[in-house]
């Protein structure tokens, strides 16, 4: 920076004015002088041998929604924790909270334990990687067993969404779909994806 800052002040005095290009090029081919942004992964924490911040590791073992459940949420398939938040206002009978408390837990379990296998497998990939052995062939299947538990722990947050919609009359969620903010029992993506970000959709 230094270096710039000097060749600014040549130009701007009228000295080694034939010199100063010659110099700033040096200064660009030069690594320890050239100036380069950083990477926004520098300094990026991670967590237990995978590219995994905290919070999402965090995320995964408390069954959260990360999102996942939002093509259910979305198109008029509620999610049971908000359900379970909303009873009083969607007029939901005992046995029907009882039912939807029951899809709410069996849900956090599975979520939970689906998580420990996307977590595992985040950290052989990275492994992989660091072992500095990477092969395409062994990048695809790791990948491919990623991709897999992935898939598995989304369509348990969307199973549950299933679940409670079919405890639910079709005036309740229409109902729930006007307190959730998504204008006339569609979603507007803005709206509800800025809801979904300040409430998570499915830690039930």
């Amino acid at each position: 920076m230094e270096h710039r800052r000097a060749v600014k002040v040549m130009l701007s005095r009228g000295v080694g004015s034939v010199l100063a290009p010659f110099v700033a090029a040096l200064i660009a081919a030069s690594p320890g002088l050239a100036q380069h942004d950083h990477s926004p992964y520098a300094g990026m924490e991670t967590a237990e041998g995978t590219s995994l911040t905290p919070e999402e590791v965090a995320e995964l073992r408390a069954a959260e929604g990360m999102r996942l459940a939002l093509p259910a949420e979305l198109n008029r398939y509620p999610g049971p924790r908000h359900v379970l938040d909303m009873a009083g206002p969607l007029g939901l009978s005992g046995s029907v909270v009882a039912e939807v408390e029951r899809v709410r837990a069996a849900m956090a379990e599975a979520a939970a334990a689906k998580g420990e296998e996307v977590i595992d497998a985040e950290r052989g990939l990275t492994e992989l990687f660091r072992s500095g052995a990477a092969t395409e062939s062994e990048v695809d299947r790791l990948a491919a067993v990623l991709a897999g538990v992935r898939g598995e722990l989304q369509a348990i947050h969307l199973s549950a969404h299933l679940r409670t919609r079919a405890l639910l009359d079709e005036a309740q969620v229409e109902r729930y779909d006007e307190l959730r903010g998504y204008a006339g029992g569609a979603a507007s993506p803005t709206t509800a994806e800025t809801e979904h970000t300040r409430h998570p959709p499915d830690r039930r």
